[in-house]
């Protein structure tokens, strides 16, 4: 199996940035795809990117377009987000997921709240 630990998240003023972590370790070989999640109070966890391990194809949700950036180190078999241009509807509890061969794992989630 795959385990998953984020970091990174905290508390930011609206406008300023994080930088989420997630470091995976276990079975990694046959992950192809990592992402990024999120779950708001009082609403369904929704996609906000993801990343191909191989090609490095991304994809993003509308609403954190030209604002988060996805990338992946595959010799640490890290995948960051940085986020840039916080809002307060960007609070959430951030979720890593991996997708592979052997199904899909999570990570515990970090939460980041954005001041407004």
């Amino acid at each position: 199996q795959v385990q998953l630990v984020e970091s990174g998240g905290g508390l930011v003023q609206a406008g300023g940035s994080l930088r989420l972590s997630c470091a995976a370790s276990g079975i990694i070989f046959f992950i192809n795809t990592m992402g990024w999640y999120r779950r708001a109070p009082g609403k369904q966890r929704e996609l906000v990117a993801t990343i191909t391990t191989n090609g490095g194809n991304t994809n993003y949700a509308d609403s954190v377009k030209g604002r988060f950036t996805i990338s992946r180190d595959n010799a640490k078999n890290t995948v960051y987000l940085q986020m840039n241009s916080l809002k307060p509807e960007d609070t959430a509890v951030y979720y890593c997921k991996s997708g592979g061969t052997f199904g899909d794992s999570w990570g515990q989630g970090t939460q980041v709240t954005v001041s407004s």
